[in-house]
């Protein structure tokens, strides 16, 4: 009763609130649970599958890159042949020194047979008589900037004139290389002789070229000329010497002289060859000496 007298007025409180007479403990199940899913939520779909796809695009991508690569180490050779320029740039430092005497003192060289080891020629640095490109690129570059040098001498350089003279150096390499292979397939000589090989017989020149050039330097006209005349006789005799026993081949295999008209076309085409190069050697110096 309330302290009026009147009955007591009972207080109703919230379902939530009452608890069953038989419950032991409080039920919290319900906050509990509701906590716990806010708080141990599954990952997003996006973030479930993310490191699976990337692990399976990165494994993707090595397995074709490996096969990119395999495809182009198979079929580079058909059109870079890395495997023989491997061979012509296996030179050592005592192989260049000795080259370059032979190239400007060819003269009292007696043995100009390239050597074989079971049907394939000896590498460069086991052979003085073997081909080899390393000269020919080095001596090119070179060149190139030994033409700039004595162009800024005369207060002529420019970046322009220096790659004209590049160009015009390269250009005229080709056309000498194609024009050789064109002649050799006209006379239908059967030689060993390869393009590659031709690149390199074709760019000793650029060292007497060079010595021609330093010497125009320090010498003025005088010295040019004198050093760059006793350059084209050593690299006359150089080509001649050396490419009569590619293109005369079967000369000398017999060890005679093969008379006839096919024969002397090879003696003509060899001389030719061989006199092309102080032409090509004077014509690309002379207007860098003044």
């Amino acid at each position: 009763m309330n302290p009026d007298g009147g009955p007591a007025s009972k207080r109703r409180l919230p379902a939530a609130s009452v608890a069953s007479p038989h419950q032991l403990f409080e039920d919290t199940s319900a906050g509990a649970l509701g906590r716990g899913y806010a708080a141990q939520q599954p990952p997003a779909a996006g973030s479930f599958l993310a490191e699976p796809v990337s692990s399976f695009a990165v494994a993707y991508g090595t397995t074709l890159a490996s096969q990119g690569k395999e495809i182009v180490d198979r079929n580079i050779d058909r059109f870079i042949p890395v495997t023989k320029l491997k061979y012509y740039f296996a030179v050592d430092t005592v192989y260049v020194g000795r080259k370059l005497g032979l190239l400007l003192f060819p003269f009292m060289h007696q043995d100009w047979q390239v050597r074989y080891q079971q049907d394939t020629p000896v590498a460069p640095r086991f052979d003085i008589n073997a081909p080899d490109l390393y000269i020919p690129v080095m001596a090119f570059i070179t060149y190139i900037l030994v033409a700039g040098l004595a162009l800024g001498t005369q207060n002529r350089f420019s970046p322009d004139i220096l790659g004209l003279q590049a160009s015009s150096a390269l250009a005229w390499l080709i056309v000498e290389v194609l024009a050789t292979l064109l002649s050799l397939y006209l006379v239908t000589v059967n030689t060993d002789l390869t393009t590659i090989d031709l690149v390199a017989f074709s760019g000793y020149k650029y060292v007497g070229m060079i010595v021609g050039i330093v010497s125009g330097l320090l010498f003025g006209k005088t010295g040019y000329y004198l050093l760059l005349s006793w350059c084209c006789l050593s690299i006359f005799v150089f080509m001649i010497r050396t490419l009569r026993l590619k293109i005369l081949s079967e000369a000398a295999a017999e060890g005679v002289l093969v008379r006839g008209a096919k024969n002397q076309l090879r003696m003509y085409l060899t001389m030719a060859i061989a006199a092309l190069q102080p032409l090509f050697m004077y014509w690309l110096t002379f207007h860098l000496v003044r």
